[in-house]
């Protein structure tokens, strides 16, 4: 076993820490979705704070019912008695690496946990690059090549994960691809398992979504929370749809070994939230808007920079590529855009990505605001980019990258650690 503590999770305590000794940090290395709970759910926890007993591993029969229903208004009927309940999605992905078994199909670059997890269960992730554009999932074509090429050396491959929208690119897959994805994992007798924690935060929920449960229900297991689209990453609660009772009841048995019950009064408040009120779908339309508002700023000004990149479709992910630059890996721009520019982002080689490829991960969603009041603001405003400290954030970003393209290889082709001076552009 190879695993370290967690890339984005460790940049975030790195960056804290900094900030606590007084360094000035802007902060793109982590994605929390950096908004207040809303104040009807915050009441419903503290009216469920007397609900103390372990409870069904599943989950509540009312979460189950409710994620059931927000499951069926999006066009996939769902029996409550085929969901689970765990406290949050990731530890719902670990359980169901362990209850699918075998090794698993991975885009390249993909979330830094699905690899690590992969490793931690004995499974060896075949990781297959993404489609130019095209984040979240494995070319189709290369799945086939992979796994046949991998089973014929005794590979037991038995999955497939896919990120809809994704993490680290923002960028969504196309139905085609979704499409041959679908018949890839028919004709290779795969397990699709589709992350879809961003889903809700399409920046435009009118462009369509297609889900490989949409296609193939009798293979695809789906992952979500309330992480992303309600701002509710430290309450911990996530859920899965099953395909099948036999996959669920070996999800079960995972579960009851390792968290026994998501917490009681979090899943009472879940329930209330998948019954999706009109107050909780205001707050997500107003989140998907601040989100995407943000990160196009921010993607333009990568641009400008002269770095390529997709345009953001959904969450709040961008995914940079600053070839050209003198750096001879993707950990060594990182660190100098932290140590020399106060920018913390993470590199691409954390996402499985070839670390002599100079991508990185950008998170934009922790820039709307040190304070509730602010974050609130931000979610508020007409035009958050508006506000001053977002704009001043970006000023600070478009000062950094401005630097970054002046440095200079030394001599002998090594990087000199001097930067000269750049305007800051709007």
């Amino acid at each position: 076993m190879n695993v370290t503590l967690s890339a984005t999770l460790a940049a975030n305590e790195d960056i804290e820490r900094r900030r606590r000794a007084g360094e000035r940090v802007l902060h793109l290395a982590f994605g929390e979705a950096g908004l207040p709970v809303h104040p009807a759910l915050r009441e419903r926890l503290v009216a469920a704070s007397e609900h103390n007993g372990y409870g069904p591993v599943a989950g509540a029969f009312e979460l189950r019912e409710a994620a059931a229903g927000y499951w069926r208004r999006r066009g996939l009927p769902t029996d409550p008695e085929l969901v689970v309940c765990g406290p949050g999605s990731k530890p719902l992905l670990y359980g169901l690496l362990l209850a699918v078994g075998g090794d698993v199909v991975l885009p390249m670059p993909s979330w830094v946990s699905y690899a690590a997890q992969a490793d931690l269960v004995g499974a060896r992730p075949l990781l297959v690059p993404a489609p130019p554009g095209e984040g979240g999932v494995p070319d189709p074509e290369r799945v086939v090549s992979s796994v046949l090429h991998a089973r014929s050396r005794g590979r037991d491959v038995r999955s497939m994960l896919l990120t809809l929208p994704d993490n680290p690119t923002g960028t969504l897959a196309s139905a085609g691809t979704i499409g041959r994805l679908v018949e890839v994992a028919r004709d290779l007798d795969l397990t699709i398992i589709s992350d879809e924690i961003y889903r809700d935060l399409l920046h435009d929920p009118a462009g369509g979504f297609l889900s490989p449960a949409d296609l193939a229900p009798e293979r695809t297991v789906i992952t979500s929370g309330l992480s992303k689209s309600l701002a509710l990453g430290g309450w911990r609660i996530g859920v899965a749809r099953l395909p099948s009772v036999v996959l669920r009841d070996r999800l079960l048995a995972v579960a009851s070994e390792i968290w026994s019950s998501p917490a009681a009064p979090v899943q009472q408040a879940a329930a209330y939230a998948y019954t999706e009120p009109a107050e909780l779908v205001e707050r997500i339309d107003r989140s998907r808007r601040l989100h995407g508002t943000v990160a196009r700023a921010v993607c333009d000004r990568l641009v400008r920079a002269g770095a390529r990149v997709d345009a953001p479709r959904g969450g709040f992910y961008l995914y940079p590529d600053f070839t050209g630059l003198p750096f001879a890996t993707s950990a060594e721009l990182a660190a100098s855009l932290l140590d020399g520019h106060g920018v913390g982002v993470l590199p691409g080689h954390a996402f499985g990505d070839d670390p002599k490829n100079l991508r990185v991960r950008v998170a934009t969603s922790l820039l709307y605001g040190e304070t509730a009041e602010r974050r609130l603001a931000a979610l508020e405003a007409a035009d958050p980019l508006q506000l001053p400290w977002i704009r001043a954030s970006l000023d600070h970003l478009s000062e950094a990258l401005n630097g970054l393209g002046q440095e200079r290889p030394a001599p002998g082709g090594n990087r000199h650690a001097t930067v000269v001076p750049a305007p800051v552009t709007g």
